[in-house]
């Protein structure tokens, strides 16, 4: 039996996770009977209290994913890039400490067991394919939303975890470079198309369509 099944409907609010210099914040929830763990990346500041990223976590933990979603800049960061916007784009920064919070969760023991899915938005969906191409062990689904993947692009070869791409119709050029994408990914892999949806899927019941299609992914090929 597993710890997490044990743990049942345990929640940690905010867990801390060193990552070189700084350390993280991040919100983990652990439902009961967990089948896996979703690691949440959002592209915009406040991750954990990004609207995105809590609907699809709601979604997830109904589905009895437990859900790991890390600030991936500290605050002093956050104001400090808002000038220039380079430390957003800073893919082997990102990718880096996205694989400290990734050995944090294989450490933790409501965690430690668990299969992992990447869920990525914005430049992050580049950090969530750096990262499960370098690490791929434990790794079973990743889902990009209004992503960059193109900015990891030699790496989408190197995927070897089932990949959805979700794009809303109202960013074609974000939409083109999915597309692009996709074509170079080796792994069982997929895109969405939500019309009316912009990047960060504003319309009405695109943010729950997008969560909704990311869940069945993550059902789909989570590992039984």
């Amino acid at each position: 039996m597993r710890a997490t099944t044990v743990a049942a409907s345990l929640t940690y609010p905010i867990v801390e996770i060193p990552s070189g210099d700084v350390t993280l914040e991040a919100e983990l929830h652990v439902p009961p009977e967990t089948r896996g763990l979703i690691l949440l990346a959002s592209g915009r500041e406040g991750s954990r209290h990004d609207a995105c990223e809590q609907q699809l976590a709601a979604h997830l933990e109904q589905a009895r994913f437990a859900t790991l979603a890390p600030d991936l800049l500290t605050d002093a960061e956050t104001a400090n890039d808002e000038p220039t916007g380079s430390m957003r784009f800073d893919i082997p920064l990102l990718t880096q400490r996205l694989l400290a919070v990734r050995d944090w969760a294989a450490r933790d023991w409501s965690t430690h067991d668990l299969p992992v899915g990447y869920f990525g938005t914005g430049t992050r969906a580049a950090a969530t394919i750096a990262a499960a191409a370098k690490h791929p062990r434990g790794i079973f689904a990743i889902v990009s939303a209004g992503g960059r993947p193109d900015l990891a692009w030699d790496l989408l070869p190197k995927v070897s975890a089932a990949m959805l791409l979700i794009v809303g119709s109202c960013d074609p050029v974000v939409v083109e470079l999915n597309r692009q994408a996709l074509q170079r990914l080796a792994c069982p892999a997929d895109i969405r198309i939500l019309e009316g949806a912009g990047r960060w899927f504003e319309a009405p019941g695109a943010l729950d369509e997008m969560a909704t299609l990311a869940t069945e992914w993550f059902l789909r090929h989570a590992v039984t």
